[in-house]
């Protein structure tokens, strides 16, 4: 039985949203599975179009800075993620002259789950150029994160010239793991996302994204992902969800990092240890997958004009982790 917890949103002067475990009760608040009655940190827009035979709403957060514009930086997030968790990177690049553009891709955040989608990292990318495109963004930096990483990498092939500097934040898909993991049909990925618990996703997140390192500070982007279990619209999340696990196992843009025509840099958390279908291989077998500090050596000396940063003591999310020294990084990758 699912485990429920009970959680309270807290609005800070920032406009960032703090969740905060209680013990009043034992229920989990419905967000809904497009996170109605959350608080993004910043305004959220809504661009409707028509994709697949089916009208959808994509989420996205466009802030101009006050300052003299040094060019716009297009934030991609994670899988287990949404535009909501850039928010102090987003404040961090507004003070520093950068107008800002998040998106939630479809089947994450705020935006539609259809009820049924064909997944690629081709038509995300085209989702998103169509909204820079409506906002009049010709070119931007694009910064991406975990899987945000694959579709950043796939939108600057697809689009170089829009692309002023491609920045990868621990990537995933610097592996290609159809090589070394059994191919598992969409169905295996919805019954897993069914079977989700608050303990199972907290346990995957220690275990892949932090080392075994756990903050009280991370409870937030776990509660956020937990928050949607006991949505009775549930099984349609779920299946967005598995149909996204079944594109980033068949797509994987590790063979075509050479082919990168943009500047790019690499800021890697050297802890990380995040790699799709672990559990469907040996322990030996497993060892030899997400050891991002020798991966992202590989990567970086295929990909044409590229540079890494490598942050010691840092895992899956360093702008969670360890905000100062993200930011500091991410201000020399920036220059």
């Amino acid at each position: 039985m699912k485990k429920r917890f009970s959680l309270l949103l807290l609005l800070s002067g920032t406009g960032l949203v703090t969740w905060g475990q209680t013990n009043q009760s034992n229920k989990v608040p419905n967000l809904g599975i497009n996170l109605e009655g959350y608080s993004y940190p910043y305004p959220v827009r809504y661009h409707t179009f028509q994709s697949q035979r089916e009208s959808l709403h994509m989420a996205y957060m466009y802030q101009k800075t006050s300052k003299s514009a040094k060019g716009t930086v297009v934030l991609m997030h994670g899988k287990n993620f949404n535009g909501a968790y850039w928010g102090e990177t987003m404040k961090y690049l507004l003070e520093n002259g950068y107008n800002v553009f998040v998106p939630d891709q479809i089947g994450f955040g705020k935006s539609t789950k259809p009820s049924d989608y064909q997944y690629t990292f081709q038509q995300l990318a085209l989702n998103t150029k169509t909204i820079l495109d409506s906002l009049g963004i010709q070119k931007a930096t694009v910064l991406g994160h975990s899987m945000g990483g694959m579709l950043a990498t796939r939108y600057a092939l697809m689009h170089p010239n829009q692309v002023e500097k491609l920045i990868l934040l621990n990537p995933i898909g610097l592996e290609d793991w159809k090589l070394k993991v059994p191919y598992q049909p969409i169905g295996y990925w919805y019954k897993n996302e069914l079977n989700k618990t608050y303990e199972g996703i907290k346990k995957y997140m220690q275990t892949s994204y932090y080392d075994n390192k756990w903050k009280p500070d991370y409870d937030l982007w776990l509660n956020l992902v937990a928050a949607v279990l006991e949505s009775p619209d549930y099984p349609r999340y779920a299946w967005n969800a598995a149909l996204t696990y079944d594109m980033i196992f068949t797509q994987p843009v590790r063979h075509e990092f050479r082919y990168l025509k943009v500047p790019t840099v690499l800021i890697i958390g050297q802890r990380d240890k995040t790699a799709l279908g672990k559990d469907l291989v040996s322990e030996a077998v497993a060892k030899t997958m997400g050891n991002y500090a020798t991966l992202d050596q590989e990567v970086a000396a295929e990909i044409p004009n590229s540079r890494l940063i490598e942050l010691e003591g840092v895992g899956h999310l360093p702008h969670i982790e360890n905000f100062p020294l993200f930011t500091e990084q991410l201000s020399k990758a920036l220059e």
